[in-house]
């Protein structure tokens, strides 16, 4: 069995200490034995890092792009492997393996502008002789902390921009599909990136808190569930690192009685059980305003969510592929039985489902609950599953209030032919992602991706303009050159532009 190594200073590094196993979950087998980093092996990173950083700082934006416009035609002429590996270790499917990578190449499309986005701003004679701009200068040695549910995306998310904005990254992805994120960052070394600006620890809290604590780390990027999210916000900045950390989710969809119905049905079905539902913009509730809408959404979604097509992620033409693990498996499943004690209605029940050759895997069919309410375990907690719940209310308002009493403010969507009822709901729903008729809106690369409330630590959402802003430190420059023949005499007023 092969080992999957850390990478450091350009060099796949083998560190000391202690494994784990990769699985592939749609086998239930274990594929690969992965190195866990130690503290030592995390600073050897740092250090490598630190070295770095004052030629890669020094190295013309423009020069960084075309590193980053190399890595883009490198990650489109190895999609098909990384793809197959996203999907051997994750379990999801090529189609939808392909569709994340392709995601995560906006991002370093969107990197490769780095002339543009980071210009600064000029001011010529703010007063007598005086001119005044600003600079946005990178932060130093900068580190990222990602998921599981999408190994390629997310961090194409942080280090491309990161990057180019002059600092270096030390990237700690998830130990449980960590290959595809491995093959990716060397792809971006053999683009031209020098020694050092980007390594990849792999390791587990041991690995994480060595980042926290690390004085030499700057900055802190976070995806994954909302405890280690408010943990590493809450770690980091008292040390005084600027950090971003994304948390969990309860995405609502609201479907209005005059709603195109049938798309509704395909984007809800997609939107629930693509990825089978790992995914933090899921959808895993839909708020259905009326009873009609709720009866006739549950009879279009029934016959559908019994005919998915799930097997192994690898095979081609599915709708689903297994859960991550066996533990996750354990997890939603048990959410399914709290959900039937609790006392809603199990109309499809995909727990004990059986893929023939691959009986081992980690399977779980779609499931649907109706008549969940507010109290339920269910619907307060985010599953990370193909479960979707139907919650049924009165009016508009109802279905708003439902949603911004909820902990969690990542991403909503409403269904709707009226346009005043769309433009209520976005202005005054309390999410920080809206889709109108659009149901995982997450924003394109030049846009920056957030939630509110507890799906968000930190002032500043990833990538885009905002991801730009939280890699750099602005300097605001005055400078004045005095004519050589005059002389001035002290001035004790605060100075203004008069």
């Amino acid at each position: 069995m092969t080992t999957i190594t850390h990478l450091i200073n350009g060099e796949r590094i083998a560190g000391t200490g202690r494994t784990t196993e990769v699985f592939n979950p749609s086998t239930g087998a274990a594929i690969r034995q992965l190195a866990l980093a130690d503290r030592a092996t995390v600073q050897q990173a740092i250090d490598a890092a630190k070295a770095a950083f004052p030629a890669w700082r020094k190295t013309p934006a423009a020069k960084r792009a075309q590193v980053m416009f190399r890595f883009k035609y490198l990650l489109e002429q190895n999609e098909a492997k990384i793809v197959q590996l996203i999907s051997e270790e994750h379990g999801k499917t090529l189609e939808d393996a392909a569709g994340e990578l392709k995601r995560g190449i906006e991002n370093v499309e969107f990197a490769c502008a780095a002339p543009e986005i980071l210009k600064g701003e000029y001011s010529r004679n703010v007063g007598p002789d005086i001119d005044a701009w600003s600079d946005f200068q990178p932060i130093g040695v900068v580190a990222g902390i990602t998921p599981f549910n999408f190994p390629a995306m997310v961090p194409l998310w942080m280090y491309p921009l990161a990057i180019v904005c002059g600092n270096c990254f030390i990237l700690k992805p998830s130990e449980r599909d960590p290959s595809s994120t491995l093959l990716i960052a060397e792809l971006l070394i053999e683009a031209g990136l020098p020694k050092g600006v980007l390594s990849v620890v792999h390791g587990d809290k041991e690995a994480v808190d060595a980042l926290i604590e690390a004085p030499e780390v700057k900055a802190l990027s976070f995806v994954g569930s909302t405890p280690i999210a408010e943990y590493i916000y809450a770690e980091g900045t008292k040390r005084g690192k600027r950090v971003q950390a994304l948390g969990g989710a309860k995405n609502h969809a609201v479907l209005m009685p005059d709603a195109d119905l049938d798309n509704a049905v395909s984007a809800l079905m997609g939107a629930a059980y693509g990825s089978c539902g790992e995914r933090c913009m899921a959808i895993s509730v839909a708020v259905c305003v009326g009873d009609q809408v709720a009866d006739a959404l549950v009879a279009k979604l029934t016959p559908q969510i019994k005919a998915l097509k799930i097997g192994a992620g690898t095979s081609c033409g599915l709708d689903m592929g297994p859960l991550i693990t066996a533990q996750q498996l354990d997890k939603v499943s048990g959410y399914v039985a709290d959900g039937v004690s609790a006392g809603a209605e199990l109309v499809v029940d995909g727990r004990g489902l059986s893929v023939s050759g691959n009986e081992n895997g980690f399977f779980l069919g779609g499931c649907l609950f109706d008549r969940v309410t507010p109290e339920m375990r269910i619907y307060q907690e985010e599953i990370f599953g193909p479960v979707l719940c139907i919650v049924r209310v009165g009016s508009l308002e109802d279905a708003m209030q439902l949603i911004n009493d909820h902990e969690f403010g990542n991403g909503t969507c409403i269904f709707t032919r009226d346009g005043e009822s769309a433009r209520l709901f976005c202005d005054e729903i309390e999410v920080g992602m809206v889709g109108v008729n659009v149901p995982l809106p997450v924003p394109v690369a030049y846009h920056s991706f957030g939630g509110w409330k507890r799906s968000l630590f930190g002032d500043l959402h990833a990538y885009g303009p905002d991801g730009v802003r939280f890699y750099t430190r602005r300097k605001a420059i005055t400078q004045r050159w005095p004519q050589r023949a005059s002389h001035e005499a002290a001035q004790f007023s605060f100075p203004s532009n008069g």
